[in-house]
């Protein structure tokens, strides 16, 4: 079998289902991406790099530059796929993920091959991350339209597949109805074999003051985990909310991983970070001396991190789901989230975690106060969400063979 798999970040989502069908000498295995410089074969797979030189038209209408920035990534895209072909390339099956519109004309240069799309989220004005938080709400008609011309590019590479994966129910049930019937909901998958917990872990780091810190299991630690900080992930009420957590739980330590970039929504005005704004907020509220920034931090580092908490937050808008709270639960972590439509699907009250409102700052400290009060019912919260994790979304018993049963199936459509 040839699988084509194209993602202009690869491997990201497809950082386990690829290697895995390359590991199958009957198969051959390629990827398209846009990283410069790759190397020529990872894991047993075949890297191709594209490039595209053009630029969006600066005289193109506002709500149409994101759709001709696709149009150009398609392009680039279909020139390589085009040359692969002349090679004798013929892939049986491309696997796309949409978002950058790579997809857009993969069909016209392999009719025969079966494409299937990574279904991550399709944009909403209404209903969704857009119009959920009141203090970052655009509801500007021009907004409004622009929003919904973001969803052209998806709408064509839905015309032309033959099927779709998505990680989440929540998410696959924001496509249309149309589409629906194509989307298989099957997650990447969690290493519940090593985000194990660990009642010996030790964490050591030196802050940016040059203070040398060691904390162990026997010390009272809130973690707080995203790629960026920013409000999609609610860093912004997490830190509203330190002054008052950190008035009652006067030996916590607070240990916050993120980058000051921005993964989803805007990024802050005046070209600060969203991690400055807010801490500049309440800097003078809280005690900086208990409130670690670690950045971004190494995966084994971000593992000990986990099998350290005492009680793990994590928010999110009704947006794409983190890795990070999987993991979390594989660590065993007693986990406070947002009662937000991701979390929903994977955090049952009061069984394997707990959920409180996103903008309800008391209840956020008054449940993680609670939390820190009681080893027996974190440790109870704990145990659940490390089973939930374990028998839904473990990478090698549940999740990887979903995947290659749902990529063999393809063939058979």
């Amino acid at each position: 079998m040839r699988i084509l798999f194209v993602h202009q970040n690869f491997p990201a989502q497809f950082k386990y289902l690829a290697p895995a069908l390359a590991a199958d000498p009957n198969n051959q295995v390629v990827a398209l991406t846009s990283k410069p410089n790759c190397p020529e074969l990872w894991q047993g797979v075949h890297l191709v790099s594209y490039q595209s030189t053009k630029k969006a038209n600066a005289a193109t209408h506002g709500w149409a530059q994101d759709y001709e920035k696709k149009v150009i990534q398609g392009d680039a895209t279909m020139q390589v796929a085009m040359a692969l072909k002349n090679k004798g390339f013929y892939p049986d099956i491309v696997v796309a993920h949409p978002g950058w519109g790579e997809g857009l004309f993969l069909k016209d240069v392999w009719p025969e091959a079966k494409l299937a799309l990574y279904c991550e989220l399709f944009f909403h004005a209404q209903g969704l991350d857009e119009d959920f938080d009141p203090e970052f709400i655009d509801d500007n008609i021009n907004n409004l339209c622009r929003i919904r011309l973001k969803n052209a590019h998806y709408l064509l590479q839905m015309h032309a597949a033959d099927a779709a994966i998505s990680p989440m129910h929540w998410q696959a049930q924001t496509f249309p109805i149309f589409f629906r019937e194509k989307i298989t909901v099957i997650h990447e998958g969690i290493d519940t074999n090593t985000l194990v917990p660990n009642a010996d872990v030790t964490l050591s780091f030196t802050t940016p003051q040059g203070q040398a810190i060691s904390l162990t299991r026997q010390d009272e630690v809130i973690t707080f985990v995203c790629r960026n900080l920013e409000p999609y992930r609610g860093y912004h009420i997490f830190m509203r909310s330190l002054p008052e957590l950190l008035r009652r739980r006067p030996n916590a330590r607070v240990l916050i991983v993120g980058g000051d970039g921005v993964s989803y929504g805007k990024p802050a005005a005046n070209g600060q970070s969203w991690k400055d704004l807010f801490l500049n907020e309440v800097r003078e509220h809280i005690d900086l001396q208990r409130v670690f920034f670690l950045g971004q931090i190494p995966y084994p580092v971000f593992i000990g991190l986990l099998q350290l908490s005492t009680v793990h937050v994590y928010l999110t808008y009704p947006s794409v789901l983190s890795w990070s709270v999987l993991e979390a639960m594989s660590a065993g972590c007693a986990i406070v989230a947002s009662d937000t439509p991701p979390l929903q699907e994977v955090i049952s009250d009061n069984n394997n975690g707990r959920l409180v409102g996103f903008f309800d700052k008391t209840a956020l400290v008054d449940t993680v106060c609670e939390l820190l009060d009681n080893p027996q019912e974190r440790a109870r919260l704990g145990a659940n969400a490390r089973a939930f994790a374990q028998a839904n979304y473990d990478l090698a018993t549940v999740c990887l063979p979903k995947q290659l049963a749902w990529i063999n199936s393809l063939l058979a459509k």
